[in-house]
């Protein structure tokens, strides 16, 4: 197994002062055709590239390079671009869009479990990864809304959100009552209620609860309604009468409490 010794130098650009400079995009993959092509594509269109042909390249890179987002190879000779995946996930928040093969539905799930935020099938066309990049970074930045910085400079998920007297554990994904029963939460449900966490008492939209959330767009935005009334009755205390997730009118919907968080 690949062993990682570089430290992730990725910084949100949601913190930076400079926030209309280029993107800068990580692309792995051993075939330099597929590299050449997303390089020259991308650089049209105002974003930076750098490439790799596999994982060691890939942490030679990071080490010294600041980058937005990695698109990540599945299958590349003698590495397996899950376990890049998850050894850079446990590392970073750095995003992660995943090249899969056609119809591979079970690598495009086990990516997605690792913690990659999309994936993009081969054979693909550079304007649907451009526009998934694109994508990927905005919900990115959304849910970087109220980071907490460590001491390294890097932005890190807080281990715990408190509100209401409820309490959620980032690292385990369990949510307790103000009594302390616990109580399960799908990955879906997860992710709704951590992208609310992020932004309390701002208004989100269908659109940002989507990419905050993770959920993808091929999803109808009317399934947000649906994640976020099965949300509602795991955490109300009258689902029909919601005092946390709260609708406004013709506008999405905000999260009306207090919340506070631990490192």
């Amino acid at each position: 197994m690949l062993r990682f010794w570089f430290i992730v130098r990725h910084i949100s650009q949601a913190s930076d002062p400079n926030k209309n400079m280029a993107k800068r995009i990580l692309v792995v993959d051993d075939d330099p055709a597929i590299r050449d092509l997303v390089r020259d594509y991308l650089t049209e269109h105002g974003i930076e590239v750098l490439a790799a042909s596999g994982g060691h390249e890939m942490g030679r890179i990071l080490e010294s390079e600041t980058v937005d987002l990695v698109v990540l190879d599945v299958k590349m000779p003698g590495e397996d671009g899950f376990n890049l995946a998850r050894m850079l996930r446990a590392r970073s928040t750095l995003p992660i869009i995943m090249l899969t093969g056609q119809g591979h539905e079970v690598d495009r799930v086990l990516g997605l479990e690792l913690g990659a935020d999309d994936y993009v099938t081969k054979p693909f066309s550079p304007r649907e990864l451009l526009a998934r990049i694109r994508a990927v970074l905005r919900r990115h930045d959304l849910a970087a809304v109220t980071p907490a910085a460590s001491p390294s400079g890097s932005f890190a998920e807080p281990r715990n959100y408190r509100f209401a007297g409820w309490s959620l554990a980032t690292g385990t994904r369990k949510l307790s009552t103000p009594a302390g029963e616990k109580v399960e939460l799908t990955n879906g449900e997860y992710s709704l209620l951590v992208t609310f966490l992020r932004a309390p008492r701002a208004i989100l939209t269908r659109d940002q609860l989507l990419e905050g959330s993770r959920l993808h767009a091929d999803i109808y935005d009317r399934s947000i309604d649906v994640q976020i009334l099965r949300l509602r009755r795991k955490i109300e205390e009258n689902p029909n009468e919601p005092r946390l997730i709260r609708t406004e009118r013709g506008a999405g919907y905000f999260f009306d409490a207090d919340v506070t968080t631990t490192t």
